[in-house]
């Protein structure tokens, strides 16, 4: 495995991506949504590169090695010389489709070689949580990591990458085949939880409606205060931890749109009617560890092998981290050491099973880290 990792800065990047010089045969690309001359890049490496695989989205900020950046592509260029790699796409009409969606992907790369998945979503078209479930339902076994497309902190337009074209509303799947593929991942958060647990008594798949018999909206307004009048960006800075029963492990969850009319979230995966759900707020050091954490993870069997980390995390750490924000990917850096190339993006969405032995879920707010290469 080689792996060659360039930031692509406007109007500079026709300099920038001259010095490729690997017959890569994967492009990863996190795509600024700013970045005005994308089409024309997805053209260069077309053109350069026939037979390889395009895959990409856009991006609430761009990581390149330990670097955070805005109004750049971070591409990551891959050569694979043992594993087989096969690529699969789905256009979606509405959130309504992401399941069967999730199961098209998963039975199109299906096969009994089949090692891992690697998802890129839309970011504000598709259910994640439902997605997910749908892949899982036809692969168990197979381990699955990705993320959700972004915008900034805009909420407006997302997109994907899919070989020549920028477009939304769509969902791409990468199969990884065969036994000469090592892949680590994890995912983890930092936040820490305050306030009582309430039972969610009313809601529709990713919709809450109503918190122990109360307005959903009228009740976290109520923990808000002046931040209640920037919903539904402030929303970032208070996801909900959610447990589906007393004995399951917290997910994270991020408020995407609020409805004053029907007193209403409605958030980036599903809130079940019968969860329970505590308020969370930002502890930056926590914040940091977790991102350590989730390196140590995905990295411990790998040893020293690890090529590529590939790191989503979220737009809400983003904006809580601010300034700081390279510094969770310097404690990635830290963990995994100088070796491996580092991409990846900030997203509104992660995809990732906690640890090796957890099954693949949705998660906000995380710092979600796939490692790989070739053995």
């Amino acid at each position: 495995m080689n792996v060659q990792q360039i930031s692509l800065q406007q109007d500079k990047w026709l300099e920038n991506i001259s010095i490729l010089n690997i017959e890569a045969n994967i492009f990863l690309l996190f795509v600024s949504p700013s970045f005005s001359q994308k089409k024309e890049v997805l053209d260069f490496i077309n053109n350069k590169y026939p037979e390889a695989i395009i895959m990409g989205c856009s991006t609430a900020g761009e990581i390149s090695d330990i670097t955070v950046k805005d109004g750049t592509i971070s591409l990551t260029a891959i050569q694979l010389d043992k594993v087989v790699c096969k690529k699969a796409s789905i256009e979606i009409i509405d959130m309504e489709c992401s399941y069967k969606s999730g199961q098209y992907l998963a039975k199109t790369l299906y096969n009994e070689d089949l090692r891992h998945v690697l998802v890129l979503s839309d970011g504000l078209n598709v259910n994640g949580a439902d997605l997910v479930s749908g892949l899982k339902s036809i692969v168990p076994n197979v381990s699955i990591t990705g993320g959700l497309a972004a915008d900034g902190s805009d909420f407006n337009k997302t997109f994907v990458i899919n070989g020549d074209k920028i477009v939304d509303k769509t969902i791409i799947a990468l199969g990884f085949y065969g036994e000469h593929l090592k892949v680590g991942f994890s995912s983890k958060g930092g936040w820490d939880s305050f306030g009582i647990e309430r039972l969610v008594t009313k809601s529709e798949k990713n919709v809450l409606y109503e918190l122990d018999g109360l307005p959903a909206l009228e009740l976290y307004k109520s923990f808000l205060g002046k931040q209640a009048d920037n919903l539904p960006s402030s929303g970032l800075l208070f996801p909900l931890s959610m447990r589906l029963d007393k004995d399951s492990t917290p997910v994270v969850r991020t408020i995407l749109a609020v409805d004053e009319e029907n007193q209403s979230l409605t958030f980036a995966g599903n809130i079940p009617k019968g969860a329970y759900v505590r308020l969370m707020k930002a502890n930056i050091d926590r914040l940091i560890d977790g991102a350590a954490d989730s390196a140590i993870g995905a990295n411990k069997e790998q040893e020293k092998n690890t090529e590529l980390a590939i790191l989503i995390s979220c737009v809400g750490r983003r904006l809580v981290l601010k300034q700081l924000v390279e510094e969770e990917v310097e404690a990635v850096r830290e963990v995994i050491g100088e070796k491996p190339s580092i991409t990846g993006f900030y997203s509104y969405g992660e995809i990732a099973p906690f640890g090796e032995f957890s099954p693949c879920e949705l998660h906000n707010q995380t710092m979600t880290i796939t490692t790989l290469s070739e053995c």
